[in-house]
């Protein structure tokens, strides 16, 4: 950048040279091609207009194209090819491209030639260098030649009037007689529909075809003022010009810089970035806003902490850093509560504070307030606790081992008449927690019974299955592959069965196997799920393909890693997702559902078919068909048990 910014004596004395006879020299003879042959590739409908021999592509615009021509020429030893951009009224902004604001965005161009005599033997031509009238900033010529089809040559905002661009042979072609051209022009970019509207293609035997009938308009205005009188910009202009366009040795550069950005483009993306927030060193004036009105100003207010809490500790400086201080220091009483109440919630139900979203003045006050506060001064405290033997300082891990390990816990879930009276919600904690699991832990469950987990911790969103059409309903474009999140794309193989926590979510169209399952939006934060029982819950862990897949890989584990009877492979199902052996008349309930099975799917081995070819991972061929079946529904009626569902 710095080489073609500042002075190069040699490249401005050769300027110099070309200013005195740039606007006099003869112009380059082109020779504009007669198109024999047209085709697109995805659909687009190239037709050539007689008047000027130019193509006009119409019809379907999808959101990549190629476009082939075929031509002839009689011209000998041609040097060089070039492609006008036309506009046209039919394009938005006059083209000469077909997307909305009119721009081209061409990937890459090929030209191969051979004998008219023998087409078969057509040779890709290699290129020596490109020049253009006109690039778009990080869109130079020489990115349409360099074989990558994720750069390209594009013209905004200089869009809705004619360009050219010149790509120079790297040797003039030696072929006896007419030759026939094959010119594929690529617009695979992602923008999409960025493929030229009207152009028009010709051939030249120049040993100069970069030469003054390729001059714009303004070029040729500043070169008609006097070197003496040109303004600093006009000068600017005019040497920028003639670095991009004309010198050989600065096209050199631009070629070379234009790979570079290129490569340092593809580096940059191999990086994992993340948003940091800095603070302002003159921090804005901020005001009370009158009734939520941002034009009525009341009083100025400056960062600080609520008076009824304790100051920022000494020292801490007044920002976000020393409000992060104040949030975890010793003398705050909330951060430690709050955490403490929400991990509670999630092994009992319900928080010790139910209203776990709120610890507002009109949030319901704790069930056990002592508890409370003793288990926020654990949480807090930086000295191992005499329960657990681990140091705490805020160590989540330790807290939880706390809870799990008290005998609060690890009481018996039943429910007796008299409690169920007393306290249908076990606010008092007189029997262990029993609540329908969240919707995430559905889905692992059965992955991990099934063996279909996967357990890999870290990496990139997965897209486990989803009912076709959702996404594509909400954002319907033809271009929507283009796009983030705008199709769904499947994931497979492992990645079907990675932990929900992996799942790739789209706030507007949330998955809707788990939203079923009461999981929020994520519109807004929610530190409090709702918890519902539908029939739509049971259509699902009935039908959806991860349970009738999950199913029959447990009915394959049930069928390999059980004992051989009806009895062991029943308990081992039940010890699997329940955590205990059946009862006589559990055994009896589902010994029935068997049975009935192995005989409907022996009269019916498509239907059993059917069932076992649901999901994408291999089904073990060495067993039986019928027995598999059943046994496939064996295990979807224990997965869907509420004892399966529910904690205790």
């Amino acid at each position: 950048e710095q080489q073609l910014t500042s002075p190069q004596p040699e490249i401005d004395a050769a300027q110099a040279k070309w200013e005195l006879t740039a606007t006099q020299e003869k112009p380059t003879a082109w020779i504009t091609l007669d198109p024999r042959e047209l085709k697109a590739k995805n659909g687009s409908t190239l037709t050539k207009l007689p008047d000027d021999k130019s193509i006009l592509a119409s019809g379907e615009n999808p959101a990549t194209e190629t476009y082939t021509i075929v031509a002839t020429t009689d011209a000998r030893g041609v040097t060089a090819f070039r492609l006008e951009t036309l506009p046209d009224e039919r394009f938005p902004s006059k083209g000469p491209g077909r997307s909305v604001n009119g721009n081209v965005v061409m990937t890459d161009v090929r030209l191969s030639a051979a004998s008219l005599l023998d087409p078969s033997g057509a040779k890709p031509v290699k290129w020596k260098t490109a020049s253009a009238d006109f690039s778009q900033t990080d869109f130079p010529v020489a990115l349409a030649i360099d074989d990558k089809p994720g750069t390209g040559w594009a013209i905004f905002p200089e869009v809705g009037k004619p360009h050219s661009a010149i790509f120079e042979f790297a040797q003039p072609l030696a072929i006896d007689g007419s030759a026939q051209f094959t010119i594929t022009l690529d617009f695979q970019s992602q923008f999409a529909q960025h493929q030229l509207g009207r152009f028009r293609l010709a051939v030249t035997d120049s040993s100069n075809p970069h030469g003054a009938d390729s001059l714009p308009p303004p070029i040729r205005a500043i070169l008609g003022v006097a070197a003496a009188e040109r303004s600093p910009q006009q000068r600017d202009e005019l040497r920028k010009f003639y670095r991009s366009a004309i010198s050989p040795a600065a096209r050199e550069l631009n070629d070379k810089l234009a790979k570079l950005k290129q490569s340092q483009a593809e580096i940059d993306k191999l990086i994992p970035t993340t948003m940091v927030m800095e603070e302002m060193s003159a921090p804005r004036e901020t005001f009370v806003r009158i009734r939520g009105a941002y034009d009525k100003l009341g009083d100025k207010v400056t960062s600080g902490v609520p008076a009824f809490l304790p100051p920022l500790p000494e020292g801490a400086p007044n920002n976000r850093l020393g409000l992060a201080q104040w949030l975890v220091h010793p003398s705050h009483p909330l951060t430690a509560r709050v955490t403490v109440n929400r991990l509670w919630q999630l092994f009992f139900g319900a928080g010790l504070v139910k209203t776990s979203d709120d610890f507002g003045s009109q949030g319901e006050r704790p069930s056990h307030p002592e508890l409370l506060d003793w288990l926020a001064m654990e949480f807090q405290s930086p000295v191992a606790s005499p329960l657990t033997h681990e140091p705490q300082a805020w160590n989540v891990k330790a807290l939880v081992k706390l809870i799990v390990m008290s005998a609060t816990y690890r009481q018996a879930s039943a429910l007796t008449p008299e409690l169920r009276a007393k306290d249908p919600e076990n606010r008092l904690l007189a029997r262990g927690p029993r609540y329908r699991l969240q919707a995430e832990f559905i889905r692992d469950q059965a992955l991990a019974v099934s063996g279909l987990l996967n357990d890999e911790i870290g990496g990139r969103s997965v897209s486990p299955y989803q009912p076709p059409g959702i996404w594509e309903e909400l954002a319907s474009r033809a271009d929507g592959k283009n796009w983030t999140a705008q199709e769904y794309t499947q994931s497979h193989g492992r990645d079907l069965y990675r932990r929900t926590m992996y799942t790739f979510w789209k706030r507007t169209a949330p998955p809707p196997t788990l939203v079923t399952f009461d999981a929020p939006d994520r519109e807004t934060c929610v530190v409090r799920r709702a918890r519902t029982n539908t029939p739509l819950q049971a259509l699902i862990l009935m039908n959806d393909p991860t349970y009738v897949e999950a199913s029959r890989k447990l009915a394959e584990r049930l069928l390999t890693e059980a004992g051989p009877t009806l009895d062991d492979r029943i308990a081992f199902a039940f010890r699997l997702t329940t955590s205990r052996r059946p009862s006589p008349r559990e055994l009896a309930v589902v010994k029935n559902v068997f049975e009935r099975q192995l005989a409907a799917y022996r009269k019916d081995l498509a239907a059993a078919e059917k069932v076992l070819a649901v999901g994408e991972s291999p089904r073990n061929d060495k067993l039986d068909t019928a027995e598999l079946a059943a046994w496939t529904v064996v295990a979807s009626v224990i997965l869907n048990l509420d004892e399966t569902l529910t904690k205790g």
